[in-house]
């Protein structure tokens, strides 16, 4: 799991769990079957508007030694389902189960931060460009 954090229609931030998988060099996350309030979800009405977007992941641990996490930024697409959908299937296998009806979101990497508690490489809370 993830957090996405985007602007909503009145620029104030939001932070959204979601599912993600890496393919082909990007953060793919899915529109899946779990409840929503309306049949376009208030993400994807938001990242027509600005695609602008950052994903948190991290790995929590009572051995705060081992406490880490990584950012990343970058425009989000809106894409149909295609070959994406199987490294999240490969990833979450409740999704083999229950597919995702998409659409799927393309976050492009465009710079990234990172950090750990202990071990190389050093701690680093800049932003990268990635490559």
């Amino acid at each position: 799991m993830a957090r996405l954090a985007l602007l909503d229609e009145e620029d104030l931030p939001r932070v959204l769990p979601v599912t993600f998988a890496l393919w082909e060099g990007a953060i793919w996350s899915a529109i899946d079957r779990k409840p929503k309030r309306t049949a376009e979800p208030a993400r994807l009405r938001r990242l027509r508007r600005r695609p602008d977007a950052a994903l948190v992941a991290d790995v929590y641990d009572e051995d705060w030694e081992r406490l880490r996490w990584v950012e990343v930024r970058g425009p989000v697409s809106i894409e149909p389902l295609g070959p994406a959908l199987e490294a999240l299937v490969e990833k979450y296998p409740q999704y083999e189960a229950e597919r995702p009806q998409g659409p799927l979101l393309r976050l492009d990497p465009r710079r990234y931060a990172c950090w750990r508690a202990t071990g190389r490489p050093a701690r680093d809370h800049s932003l990268h460009e990635p490559g």
